[in-house]
């Protein structure tokens, strides 16, 4: 269920410090390998700022995590089945962009499934990190367009159209339509 922007500034405020914590990680240890300031990790943490996608992956790396293991229950699940219903929602507060982290929490698998609504128009940009070069992902459009921009290349993507690409090289996720876009990011931690 989603839950309103206030309790879910506290939720996402209360995780990063309780990871941050559990990590053994300093204000300003996170800030080094993360590339976001400490000012702003701060005010994450006291639930003052809302943190976009972007900025929100740029800590997980930093921590060592994914986006999905960041939303995943502290205590792992003893089901490997996944309700629709109970699957954690997020929006990105600037694109409005909604993701739902559909992989069963706390499975042993190296494999997450997110699936995203993209509002029209939207655009969401993702920075080079090397710690994410390990890492792999599938893009699957279901509805709408997408448009996905590489250093080298940009693909534009039709319902039915699956690509495959590293995530450590900076990219772009583009709605250039006036429709929204559904699809869904399959995310391996590990080659």
């Amino acid at each position: 269920m989603e839950n309103s922007d206030s309790e879910l500034e506290i939720a996402i405020g209360e995780r990063l410090k309780s990871l941050r914590a559990s990590s053994g990680l300093t204000l300003d240890q996170l800030a080094d390998r993360s590339g976001v300031s400490r000012a702003m990790i701060s005010r994450i943490e006291r639930a003052e700022a809302s943190p976009t996608a972007a900025l929100l992956a740029r800590l997980c790396e930093g921590l060592g995590l994914t986006l999905s293991a960041f939303f995943a229950p502290e205590e792992p699940s003893s089901s490997p089945l996944s309700r629709r219903a109970e699957q954690r929602l997020w929006r990105d507060p600037t694109t409005g962009y909604l993701r739902r982290s559909v992989s069963p929490p706390g499975m042993p698998s190296p494999v997450d499934i997110v699936e995203i609504e993209f509002p029209a128009g939207a655009r969401v940009s993702f920075p080079p990190r090397e710690e994410s070069r390990v890492m792999t992902q599938h893009v699957w459009l279901f509805e709408g367009m997408l448009e996905m921009v590489l250093p080298d290349a940009t693909h534009r993507l039709q319902p039915g159209d699956c690509l495959f690409m590293d995530i450590g090289d900076a990219f772009d996720f583009y709605n250039p339509s006036d429709k929204p876009a559904r699809y869904a990011v399959i995310l391996n931690r590990g080659r």
